[in-house]
């Protein structure tokens, strides 16, 4: 009976999960940026649904470890354990395969920065060089020429833009931490900057609705008979939610999966920009679907009582949902 519940319940969260929630709405749109006053964003649909979401995921810390003790979970979680000796030369090797299928596109890093200058496409190949032997040194350099790869396009967009791809940065980090005495702050380091990037993306569908409904309209986005101003604020809170039960360390697995699911079914809807854009977050979903959350010691564990993490995960998600807006709305 567990099972069939828990089967029923991630089957209805794959179902009602917008297509397009995941997107960077700027690959896929030329509408000019205009920002919604705070006051629309701010909507009773808004409210309703910010504290709807604070209090699912405050429950989810008393139903999550009750189903850590269900027989087949524990299988599963034992068989994933398995490959977690792979994880690093998966985030490796993916990385280099992303930016392999990047620098063939034009691009670097997301398919908005094309690739211009001769000497960048050149660091871009060095870097993938280095990323294929097979020594933790050469990773090394590796890491640090994709660190000023990253803060050249940086320096040409803005700190603020760029906080769509923080992952990567996370991803520099881990490699670059790799065989050290810092080697077990990596992961943690990746989970953070995973979740951090995913809501900083969610906030744009809220501050510039414009583009998202442009994409609606454009591409036949499914609506799921919702109005498509209300679809967008759903699927903004979808991707945040995800965002934020990554960086507080609550069904990790399951997040990984699911989000997984959804870059695979936008590829139908955005084709081949999609598939360039996201493939390093594809990497770094199956890395979280192997660690769950075996390195990590996750914000929620301060509290040790279940009425300690429900209050903790309710008024955190109110606080965090509220800088993010906030920060974005003054400085993007």
């Amino acid at each position: 009976m567990k099972k069939k519940l828990f089967q029923l319940l991630l089957i209805l969260g794959l179902v009602m999960t917008p297509f397009f929630t995941d997107a960077h709405v700027k690959w896929f749109t030329n509408v000019a940026p205009q920002k919604e006053t705070i006051e629309n964003i701010l909507s009773a649909l808004f409210m309703g649904l910010g504290l709807t979401a604070a209090v699912v995921l405050a429950l989810l810390t008393l139903v999550i470890p009750k189903t850590t003790e269900w027989t087949r979970i524990r299988k599963l979680d034992d068989w994933l354990s398995g490959f977690r000796k792979y994880s690093r030369y998966i985030l490796k090797y993916g990385t280099a395969a992303a930016l392999i299928l990047q620098v063939t596109n034009g691009t670097l890093f997301a398919p908005e920065f094309h690739l211009s200058s001769t000497w960048a496409m050149f660091l871009t190949w060095a870097a993938i060089g280095f990323l294929l032997i097979p020594h933790h040194f050469s990773t090394k350099i590796a890491a640090v020429i994709l660190l000023g790869l990253f803060g050249y396009v940086t320096s040409h967009n803005g700190i603020f833009h760029m906080l769509d791809y923080g992952y990567y940065v996370a991803i520099i980090g881990v490699l670059l931490v790799g065989s050290t005495k810092f080697e077990k702050i990596g992961f943690p380091f990746l989970y953070l900057g995973t979740g951090v990037s995913l809501c900083w993306v969610a906030v744009e569908k809220w501050v510039y609705p414009s583009m998202s409904l442009d994409i609606v309209a454009k591409h036949g986005v499914p609506t799921f008979g919702f109005e498509p101003a209300a679809f967008v604020v759903m699927a903004a809170f979808i991707e945040f939610v995800v965002g934020y039960l990554l960086v507080v360390g609550i069904l990790n697995r399951v997040v990984g999966f699911i989000v997984t699911v959804i870059f695979i079914t936008t590829t139908m809807l955005f084709g081949m920009t999609e598939v360039i854009g996201h493939f390093m977050i594809h990497v770094v979903l199956i890395i979280f679907i192997i660690e769950g959350v075996s390195f990590y010691n996750p914000p929620i564990k301060l509290h040790k009582t279940k009425t300690g993490q429900f209050v903790f995960v309710f008024l955190n998600f109110i606080f965090v949902l509220a800088s993010f807006i906030l920060i974005y709305y003054r400085f993007a």
